[in-house]
């Protein structure tokens, strides 16, 4: 039945970080710096250390637009 395929896909309702291909992350760099950038899998964020930002994943896709991107020097 769907609802069990729906079910098997999000099975708590929590939002889908995913996660990153290592592959993609050794090639992705801060669309600013142009320096590596940090995984966070738990935040579901690449860190760019360098610009002091954190760029969204959402469905293991990274966001890599600025515009997008939070300021890690809050609070």
């Amino acid at each position: 039945m769907q609802d069990t395929q729906t079910s098997e896909k999000q099975p708590s309702g929590k939002i889908n970080f995913g996660k990153v291909d290592p592959k993609l992350l050794e090639i992705l760099a801060c669309p600013l710096t142009k320096t590596v950038l940090r995984y966070d899998e738990a935040a579901g964020e690449l860190i760019s250390d360098k610009a002091k930002l954190a760029f969204p994943v959402r469905d293991g896709i990274p966001i890599m637009l600025v515009e997008e991107a939070r300021p890690l020097d809050e609070g």
